[in-house]
């Protein structure tokens, strides 16, 4: 009997990653956890991991993160964003444009995104020089959509 793949296996595993805010950019840590050990007796730790669309929103997340060209010398020259480009340029219309731009373009280039459903950039309420982020995708190959956020970009002055 052929062994049945879940829908989401192609959209692969990773490990999860938190971020750790340090001065301009953020330091990224593995995500932990405690179990307890076999029988119930001792502890370990051990790495979480994402896997299926989890995996891919993490993806997601640091793509648009990176800045592109970050990982040239590890041999992914146009991996990453050209968002960082962007800060302290100001909050406005303009901006707000080319950062749809830099998004649908670093997106574009993750090949376990089928489509980009909806992709929607608002000002941070209460917030000056923020902007909240919300996307759909639908991953390649499945028929379930990923919402990916909102999270907050903060664009400088």
């Amino acid at each position: 009997m052929p062994v049945q793949e879940k829908p989401t296996a192609q959209l692969l595993r990773d490990l999860a990653l938190h971020a750790i805010h340090r001065e301009l950019r953020p330091v990224y840590r593995p995500t932990e956890k405690l179990d307890a050990g076999p029988g119930g007796r001792g502890r370990q730790w051990d790495f979480v991991v994402r896997e299926g669309l989890e995996n891919l929103a993490q993806a997601i997340i640091l793509r648009v993160l990176t800045p592109r060209g970050e990982l040239a010398a590890l041999g992914h020259p146009d991996y990453g964003s050209r968002v960082h480009e962007l800060i302290g340029t100001g909050n406005t219309a303009t901006t707000r444009a080319l950062l749809r731009l830099h998004l649908l373009d670093a997106l574009g280039r993750e090949p376990r995104i089928g489509k980009i459903r909806t992709l929607d950039i608002i000002r941070t309420p209460g917030q000056r020089s923020s902007v909240d982020v919300r996307l759909e995708v639908l991953p390649a190959g499945a028929a379930q959509v990923l919402v990916v956020g909102p999270f907050s970009l903060d664009l400088g002055p």
